[in-house]
């Protein structure tokens, strides 16, 4: 099966398809002066348009993990993170805490998602 890497850079790719899967590397906020909420949120609509930009949606994630640097923003996080999520389609998810690699840096999210059945179904 091929690979199909997307923003290649050095060290990683923000995206990788492979057997109907599509892997996003970890996705930060652009302004990391936020707080968690403002955060959250920038970092979905990153996921969001990762997850677009190679035909899927946050309805096929299959699953995340949530880096936070302090567990005092869980519930503020999941505030975003179940407004966002659409019903019905709650990935498999892990949240921990981490050391980030910038002190400012609140919440990085990875996830996985599925990738539409181009050739429809099987009969």
């Amino acid at each position: 099966m091929p690979i199909r890497r997307l923003h290649t850079e050095t060290r990683y790719s923000e995206a990788v398809i492979h057997a109907g899967a599509v892997y996003l590397s970890g996705q930060l906020a652009d302004d990391l002066e936020g707080d968690i909420h403002q955060q959250t949120r920038e970092t979905l609509a990153s996921i969001e348009r990762l997850l677009a930009e190679v035909g899927s949606d946050k309805s096929r994630l299959l699953s995340a993990t949530i880096h936070l640097r302090d567990m005092a923003d869980y519930a503020g996080m999941n505030e975003i993170w179940d407004a966002w999520l659409p019903a019905g389609a709650a990935p498999a998810r892990t949240a921990v805490q981490a050391l980030m690699y910038r002190p400012e840096v609140r919440v990085e999210i990875t996830v996985v998602a599925g990738m539409p059945d181009l050739a429809g179904p099987v009969l």
